[in-house]
């Protein structure tokens, strides 16, 4: 890790992402309902074959969020992996600090704010 942290921002950046990526794979799990992805379309589009048609809009809804939250629990795992290897805090393009401000708003942030913008 980068010396520009504290031990103690260290510390509550690792327990956010931590929180973080156990309320995406609870959110996901609700989501899915312990199915695959495949699995939970096929169940809600046959739950009544008269309204497949109807459910289709919810079902793009469902995959969308699904989709988003996967995306988000993966960029949290490699965080939570770039904070053990020493790698945390430091922007991908730049290479300058990433600030402490902008990892407390997210924790997941691979870029400063000048390159992300």
């Amino acid at each position: 890790m980068t010396a520009h942290l504290t031990a103690s921002q260290k510390a509550l950046l690792s327990t956010e992402l931590e929180q973080h990526a156990r309320e995406l794979r609870a959110q996901l799990d609700a989501h899915l309902h312990g199915q695959s992805r495949v699995d939970r379309a096929n169940e809600v589009l046959h739950q009544d074959d008269d309204d497949a048609a109807q459910r289709r809009p919810e079902l793009a809804v469902a995959a969308t969020l699904t989709d988003r939250e996967q995306v988000e629990l993966e960029a949290v795992a490699q965080a939570l992996e770039r904070m053990r290897s020493g790698r945390y805090g430091v922007c991908e393009t730049c290479g300058v600090d990433i600030p402490f401000d902008r990892l407390q708003v997210q924790p997941w942030a691979t870029q400063c704010v000048p390159c992300a913008s």
